[in-house]
């Protein structure tokens, strides 16, 4: 399987776009739809038909918007959840497709070469465990402990994952520079609680993992396959049980230990870091280490750990790397229980799906210029770039209006608005893969090669210039992301479309959607994380100790608020996880209001279909978050995803004023919330 190493921090799934808008403060107007085009949803944006109007808003606004939609709407046997971003990322996917199937035409194509190799399953079939055996023998073949570093870090180079993890971005302290950068790994399941709760669910998950890696070394000829899958469970029980929690490992100022690598070698004895490094390709004198006592742990395992089971642990970790272009047992095998067991998925994707998603990772940019030549035009490009900065403006008017923070801290904000560099659609220029081997025949081969190339390239940014230009998703990704060290929010080409975005909708729906959106990727660089970094990218204090204060009880109030949700019987949200997003989503909603208020320019907007103008914005922002999930999926998302489920991202509205004179819930309905208790910090 490939993996990419990217270089964009705290990536949050969110989305933008832009449409016409009256002139105001500092906005620049968008290009309007052609004249006569129909919205694509509905009559003006938004799809009545998938409302529950037997739900009072006030009970449940997400199920109010979105009910019938999501009782008659299966989720395909291919996925684990099914919604809007699935409606634009099978579209992309088709898109690419096409631009493949040309390519594969052409033998001198390096991307059609890598996706007709990948869809060859009967070429795959008959190599056999052939391509991989050199490496496994290596692995095997380890006979001394001195020799672990070395390998394991010739597995980092081939994306396997081993008992760190390891890459280069900016340094947040200084983020002119790049930095290497070193965290705990070594797990094999999501996340430490599937190791350590008592929860049956998670239980029977940790028991299947264990008969997974017996499985794959029985599949691989290995020997005592339930006897050695134990051991290799037992062990990473105990590096999960000194790990850090996911909660633990976003705060940014806690994860900021940068150490010589000599200190690091005499705070963590029992693994050869400087040998690591330099295999990798870092050679440094100094790393940023984000979970500390974890990182000192986890060395003092490995030196305590039987040499068996540190191969076995490398042995099986390869094989489900590299699942997807191995014999069809080991990838069948793999999905059975990353796929079904874990995520509830009771079929694989069609191997066209996987070929596609194989090369647009491998060869990103050689497909992504190709996709927005043909399907980005200027004209979106240009309107998206006019919303963003008429959103930007919103928030700039809104801290003025802020009672809680002090004029000095205010002004910083505003400095730090204007340093803003906003991404739309697609890079200003392109990686260059002509040091990457792509061989007709060697699926195998192309995958461990793009690994490389990929780790060589991340790498290779030390000791050089902040390459800015630079994105963290391609244009075909149904995303958007913040990046606090650029000051930078970045929107890909596919998600300005409907249901997102639609030119041809009304104003209010696409505020409401694709506008808070917009301002939820801007309000990360002011949320619990993203405020810790200044106007220049560097993660510094620059609130005064009465802002951190205010600012600290408004985020704990909505952290509680979240806590209280139960998604899945006995299992609720975690408010501190899912911190960050749920910030971000209640200062996206804010902002975008604020700035379709202001498009308005003082003009009474019509009723449409019976629906005020205030009504269909907050519609809007329901109809964006459709989506259901199997259990299995639900419940690793709880414990891993920093986002909350998409019903209670849908129902943050219960915090906002106007939404209570949109829709007059009332006291006692189960989203309503007093003036007093209502959350609001942006």
């Amino acid at each position: 399987m490939f993996r990419s190493s990217t270089l964009a921090a705290l990536l949050s799934a969110t989305i933008l776009a832009g449409f016409a808008l009256s002139p105001v403060a500092s906005q620049t107007a968008a290009p309007a739809a052609a004249p006569g085009a129909k919205p694509q949803f509905g009559t003006f944006g938004f799809d009545e038909a998938g409302m529950d109007r037997s739900v009072a808003p006030g009970d449940d606004f997400y199920r109010y918007g979105n009910g019938t939609w999501a009782k008659t709407t299966p989720i395909p046997a291919d996925k684990s959840n099914y919604g809007s971003f699935n409606l634009l990322s099978d579209l992309s996917e088709a898109r690419t497709r096409g631009i493949l199937e040309a390519a594969a035409k052409d033998p001198a194509s390096k991307i059609g070469t890598a996706y007709a190799t990948f869809l060859d399953r009967p070429a795959i079939d008959a190599k056999g465990l052939a391509p991989i055996q050199p490496w496994l023998g290596k692995i095997k073949a380890l006979a001394t402990r001195g020799g672990y570093a070395a390998l394991v870090a010739e597995a980092a180079r081939a994306g396997i994952d081993g008992p760190f993890a390891s890459g280069v971005n900016q340094d947040d302290k200084n983020p002119e520079v790049y930095a290497l950068g070193l965290q705990q790994s070594g797990l094999g399941l999501p996340d430490r609680d599937y190791y350590l709760s008592k929860d049956a669910k998670l239980a029977e998950a940790k028991a299947a993992y264990q008969t997974h890696i017996a499985k794959m070394l029985t599949l691989a000829g290995e020997p005592n396959a339930e006897g050695r899958a134990k051991a290799i469970v037992d062990y990473e029980t105990q590096i999960a049980t000194i790990s850090w929690t996911r909660t633990e490992s976003r705060d940014a100022d806690k994860t900021y230990n940068k150490l010589t690598v000599a200190a690091l070698a005499k705070s963590a004895p029992g693994f050869d870091f400087a040998t690591y490094f330099a295999v990798i390709g870092a050679p440094v004198d100094s790393v940023i280490v984000a979970q500390p006592s974890a990182v000192t742990g986890i060395a003092k395992l490995i030196a305590a750990a039987p040499l068996g089971v540190l191969r076995d642990q490398l042995l099986v970790r390869s094989l489900d790397a590299y699942a997807d272009v191995l014999p069809k047992a080991f990838d069948d095998a793999h999905f059975a229980f990353y796929g079904t067991i874990l995520s509830g998925t009771p079929e694989q994707e069609a191997r066209w799906k996987r070929a596609v998603q194989f090369t647009t990772g491998a060869i990103d940019d050689e497909i992504s210029k190709l996709y927005v030549a043909k399907y980005f035009p200027p004209e979106t490009k240009a309107a998206a770039d006019a919303l963003v900065h008429n959103i930007i403006a919103a928030m700039d008017a809104r801290i003025d209006k802020l009672d809680w923070m002090t004029p000095e801290t205010k002004r910083r904000a505003h400095a730090k608005l204007a340093a803003f560099t906003p991404k739309i659609g697609y890079p200003s220029q392109w990686k260059d893969y002509s040091g990457l081997t792509i061989t007709a025949g060697d699926a195998f081969g192309n995958a461990w090669r793009a690994n490389a190339f990929s780790h060589a390239y991340n790498v290779g940014h030390l000791g050089k210039p902040i390459q800015r230009w630079e994105w963290g998703m391609t244009p075909m990704e149904v995303n958007a992301y913040a990046n606090p060290p650029m000051v930078e929010i970045v929107f890909p080409a596919a998600i300005l479309q409907p249901p997102f975005f639609d030119p041809a909708a009304d104003p209010a729906v696409n505020y409401g959607g694709i506008g808070a959106v917009i301002g939820h990727e801007l309000t990360h660089h002011f949320d619990d994380q993203g405020a810790k970094y200044n106007e220049h990218g560097q993660l510094a204090s620059w609130w005064t100790p009465a802002d951190v204060s205010a600012f600290n009880a408004r985020t704990e109030a909505l952290a509680k608020e979240y806590d209280a949700y139960e998604p899945l019987p006995g299992v609720h949200l975690n408010g501190h996880l899912t911190l960050g997003e749920n910030t971000a989503d209640l200062g996206g909603l804010t902002i975008a209001y604020d700035a379709y208020r202001a498009s308005l320019a003082g003009k009474a907007p019509p009723v449409i279909d019976g629906f005020s103008a205030d009504q269909r914005f907050y519609l809007g922002w329901a109809q964006v978050w459709r989506r259901n999930y199997r259990e299995a999926n639900l419940r690793q998302r709880l414990l891993t995803d920093p986002h909350s489920p998409s019903e209670q991202r849908g129902n943050i509205v219960r915090n906002l004023d106007p939404w209570y004179g949109a829709f007059k819930p009332k006291p006692g309905q189960k989203l309503y919330l007093t003036p007093e208790q209502r959350v609001r910090i942006w």
